[in-house]
């Protein structure tokens, strides 16, 4: 009888730290699931502020530079894009297509000495400047967060786990082909 009771005793055992060991796995993409969220929702936040600062941007340039139409619709164009990307792949491509355009926007601006010189322009540059950056610096924590989710779907034992309760690859914040090559700023 003693026997019987060691033996169903180490089974339990068993099956209990078995059970602590899955679920512990399981939780596991939990974290690494919402931890991409939240750095998704970082960007996001960063992503509304410049769609907030952008009239700002154009409306001041327009009043210095009237032939640049061209620039300033594509910014507009772009600015409604990001906003309408219902994918995180779409918000990924209008937003670099954006931080191009306004590269070219500020460079155009180079040409305008009085616009250089305007104190809400140099505001505004500087405010778009310093959050291109943090979305830069966002994307990158992103990336990190899709490579470690990534990583443990794949990884062995985890991916038995991944698979049973069918946890998806995450899709990593990139550029398109084109936009990884120099852009050219025309005037």
């Amino acid at each position: 009888m003693a026997v019987e009771m060691i033996i169903f005793s180490a089974i339990v055992l068993f099956l209990i730290v078995f059970l602590y060991y899955l679920l512990s796995i399981y939780n596991g993409f939990i974290t690494l699931r919402t931890n991409i969220q939240k750095a998704w929702a970082n960007i996001d936040v960063l992503l509304k502020q410049r769609f907030d600062e952008l009239p700002n941007l154009v409306e001041t340039v327009k009043g210095y530079a009237k032939h640049e139409k061209q620039t300033l619709e594509n910014i507009t164009k772009l600015r409604s894009a990001v906003q309408d990307a219902g994918s995180i792949h779409d918000k990924a491509i209008a937003s670099e297509q954006l931080s191009q355009n306004l590269k070219t926007l500020f460079a155009v601006a180079e040409n305008y000495p009085n616009l250089k010189a305007n104190e809400n322009f140099l505001k505004l540059q500087k405010r778009i400047t310093e959050l291109e950056n943090l979305i830069a610096d966002r994307r990158e924590f992103y990336n990190d967060s899709v490579n470690l989710y990534n990583i443990k779907i794949a990884s062995f034992p985890d991916l038995i786990i991944s698979r049973m309760f069918n946890f998806k690859l995450a899709e990593f914040f990139s550029a398109q082909a084109n936009e990884r090559e120099a852009q050219m700023v025309k005037f």
